[in-house]
């Protein structure tokens, strides 16, 4: 049977906005798999027969990181592997509907307030709208994420615990409110480092520090949930924001 033609731009949104930041995927694992998928899905196969040297080659990356985003995306059923020899994979390519990760929290062009239908907490960027951004101000309910000082509404600012260059996301569990001041001082450090530089300053108590490194561990494992907010709301502010 004639295999159905894809939409990539349905495949790519699916990719980067659900598959991308549940499995952490680094610019190697994309390269990795947007290069298998051309290979296989594009062609209108499902499965390939590849070397990892000669996936190396056509992406420009050295062996090792290759092998290990094969390995990674085999691990999570991304991949599924058929055969392996010395002479290379074959593996059957998964587009992200079908993998276990993504099922169930596809795209769709017409949820509430623009949303993905089905959408969770842990699909939704917030740094999109205003009510997003607000939401993680008050969660920190007006103090500094990371020095614990009181901040004034106008001196707030948004960080990202694991920096945009590292391939970190505008998720709840990586964007925190803080002051102006370690928005600037943290700038690429990772945030473990910076709120020990903090107590190493004498900003922070030795308990303030242990609250703290505790505190990004909860934020990472998403038990640090902003306020659920109302879509109708955001969907208020985003209309007086039109006119």
């Amino acid at each position: 049977m004639k295999n159905k033609k894809l939409n990539a731009v349905h495949v790519w949104k699916q990719f980067e906005d659900l598959l991308a930041p549940r499995l952490r995927l680094s610019v190697y694992d994309r390269a990795v798999y947007y290069n298998l998928v051309r290979h296989s899905q594009l062609e209108g196969k499902r499965r390939l027969h590849f070397s990892i040297p000669w996936l190396a080659q056509n992406i420009g990356l050295t062996v090792g990181p290759v092998r290990d985003s094969v390995r990674r995306f085999i691990d999570h059923g991304v991949f599924r592997l058929l055969h392996r020899s010395s002479q290379g994979h074959v593996i059957e390519v998964r587009l992200p509907d079908e993998i276990p990760a993504v099922r169930g929290h596809r795209i769709s062009a017409g949820g509430p307030a623009g949303l993905p239908s089905g959408a969770t907490l842990d699909d939704l960027d917030f740094l999109h709208t205003r009510a997003r951004r607000q939401a993680i101000h008050a969660r920190e309910a007006g103090v500094c994420f990371y020095c614990l000082r009181r901040i004034p509404r106008g001196a707030r600012s948004l960080d990202h615990v694991v920096p945009r260059v590292e391939s970190g996301r505008n998720s709840y569990r990586n964007l925190v409110s803080c002051c102006l001041e370690c928005n600037s001082r943290k700038r690429q450090r990772s945030a473990g480092d910076y709120v020990r530089w903090l107590y190493r300053e004498g900003r922070l108590t030795a308990g303030e520090l242990i609250g703290r490194l505790r505190a990004l561990k909860a934020l990472a494992a998403g038990k640090l949930r902003p306020r659920v907010f109302q879509w109708g709301g955001e969907r208020k502010q985003r209309g007086r924001g039109n006119k």
